[in-house]
């Protein structure tokens, strides 16, 4: 048997593979917006259930929460599809947004000049989660996945805790010596 076909065969058994996560997502990529504009209206919809968020989404003035509702809405979909889940007991378990490519084009101005311009673009990430099913091992492992920025958190905190307790006992020692000195003089 040739390598293509071994290949080929291993893919097919990994397609097979069915999770069994109480989690189905949508990615949506390159969307033609800041990420910081779509991180706006993300953090409004982050633990919502799926019916208010798409009431919210269409209430919404922004112009990223368009594509945000098609995700959404793309998601429910893939759950019922997928996985057959209840759209009515759905709920948003992540929503996140990163920064893609930035298109860079020159416009020409006066005098030969040219000004540039970038038109930013962003990669949007929504989980949906049935609530009234528990929770597998596998979304443990998903939602632990970014444990160790919290832990490099955590431990910036406690620097900075430690750092205010030594600005606080730098303080004491100096009002001390200076009552010292200056019941010293006084005699």
């Amino acid at each position: 048997m040739s390598r293509w076909r071994r290949w080929k065969r291993s893919v097919k058994k990994r397609r097979k593979k069915r999770s069994f996560s109480t989690q189905e997502k949508a990615l949506g990529q390159n969307i033609c917006m800041s990420p910081h504009k779509a991180r706006r209206v993300i953090d409004q919809i982050r633990g919502r259930s799926y019916e208010e968020t798409l009431m919210l989404l269409e209430l919404m003035p922004y112009r990223a929460s368009y594509p945000i509702f098609k995700l959404v809405y793309s998601a429910a979909a893939n759950a019922s599809h997928n996985k057959n889940f209840n759209k009515a007991d759905l709920v948003i378990s992540k929503a996140e947004v990163n920064g893609g490519t930035v298109v860079k084009k020159l416009k020409p101005r006066a005098r030969g000049r040219s000004y540039p311009i970038k038109r930013p673009t962003c990669h949007i990430n929504i989980a949906l989660r049935d609530k009234t099913k528990l929770k597998t091992e596998q979304d443990l492992v998903l939602e632990n996945r970014y444990v160790f920025r919290d832990v490099i958190i955590e431990r910036y905190m406690e620097k900075e805790k430690q750092k205010e307790i030594n600005r606080q006992k730098r303080k004491k020692f100096l009002k001390s010596l200076l009552w010292f000195l200056n019941w010293n003089r006084d005699k």
